[in-house]
């Protein structure tokens, strides 16, 4: 279209975190250049039924121009046609939490053979599960929290050996549902008396549940951008202004501080950037990513939190924050997602026509 990509931009969706999804799609249609870029909006709605294009396109204003006030809207078909009918150059998911950035959205595109911005499939599912995440970052020597796991199943049969697992890592404890974000559904646990009702709450969310000792700490984000070499931005630091940094201290009463750049000194800088590549190439990462840490008061460790592969793009966000202080613009990160993404499908177009070519095969001597 007049010689630009056509960037289908995905908001909203079924998970918890519609809002932010919705707000973080505004910031980003008003950082896309629109000299390179048209700009489709395509929303998906709460029950995970997509707007006709008149309704996204509505929704999409509105929350550019007043982020504050995040519009309701309701989608129309189970698949936006636009998805099948060629007129998408490549997919721009701005979705955060379950049905979208973990896995499922991308799943979609490599079903339809369509370039998408972010981590793959298996990434993408990998990063939404704190669970795997963690195992990953063991596995390839990385430090994180002690933790350990529960199943809805396990609660239901033996809740005491439950209890007791959890509650042997010490006081206090976080308690959260694996295969969530933007700290939906978490509880500090600073009494034995609050497990119960925080394993409650997670199981709302997920029947999974990871069950974390508490590091006193401090809290600091590295955003990762892929490329050539991949980039590690400068460090951030979030101050919580509630007991810890919940839904409502992200996003509802602006009590967080947000120190850009962390006040590090240059071999803590160094050594957590290191470390944010490497959580980042454990995982199978492309695209983006927001690594967090948690820096422990007591032998000043950095220890690997998780990993957002979506992470959020609204006004407040660290990771367009962070790679603004370390050079890079909300715009040259977006061209930088898109050109990625783009050359991911063109190589992996080239390795699937590799594998479809039929195979020389020759007669063993003495066969037949």
């Amino acid at each position: 279209m007049n010689g630009k990509l056509c960037v289908g931009l995905v908001f909203g969706g079924r998970s918890g975190e519609h809002e932010v999804s919705v707000v973080s799609a505004g910031s980003v249609a008003g950082a896309l250049d629109r000299s390179r870029y048209e700009v489709i909006p395509m929303g998906i709605d709460r029950s995970g039924r997509w707007a006709d294009a008149g309704t996204a396109a509505a929704v999409l204003a509105a929350a550019s121009a007043t982020p504050n006030e995040v519009p309701e809207f309701s989608g129309a078909t189970r698949l936006d046609p636009r998805l099948q009918d060629g007129s998408l150059d490549v997919v721009l998911p701005i979705l955060h939490g379950p049905f979208g950035e973990d896995g499922t959205i991308q799943g979609l595109c490599e079903v339809l053979d369509l370039p998408y911005a972010g981590c793959g499939v298996a990434a993408s599912a990998v990063t939404m599960d704190k669970v795997l995440s963690k195992r990953l970052f063991r596995e390839a020597g990385l430090p994180t929290p002690r933790f350990e796991t529960l199943t809805a199943a396990e609660w239901g049969r033996e809740r005491i050996r439950c209890e007791a697992r959890g509650l042997a890592l010490r006081l206090p404890l976080f308690v959260k549902p694996a295969r969530l974000g933007s700290s939906v559904g978490i509880s500090k646990v600073n009494d034995a008396e609050e497990f119960a009702g925080a394993v409650e709450l997670a199981l709302g969310y997920d029947d999974l549940v990871i069950v974390e000792e508490g590091i006193p700490g401090r809290e600091i984000e590295v955003a990762v951008l892929d490329g050539e070499p991949p980039l590690a931005s400068l460090p951030g630091e979030v101050v919580p202004g509630h007991e810890f940094y919940d839904y409502a201290d992200k996003y509802l009463d602006d009590a967080c501080r947000l120190l850009a750049p962390a006040p590090l000194d240059p071999g803590q800088v160094a050594e957590v950037q290191r470390l944010a590549l490497a959580g980042f190439a454990a995982l199978g990462c492309e695209g983006m990513a927001r690594v967090d840490f948690l820096l422990d008061r007591r032998d000043g460790r950095f220890l690997l939190n998780e990993l957002n592969s979506i992470p959020g793009f609204t006004s407040i966000s660290m990771f367009p924050r962070l790679l603004g202080l370390s050079g890079v613009g909300f715009g040259e990160v977006l061209d930088r997602l898109i050109e990625c993404a783009l050359a991911r499908h063109a190589r992996r177009q080239r390795l699937a026509a590799a594998a479809l070519r039929p195979l020389e095969v020759r007669a063993r001597p003495g066969a037949g």
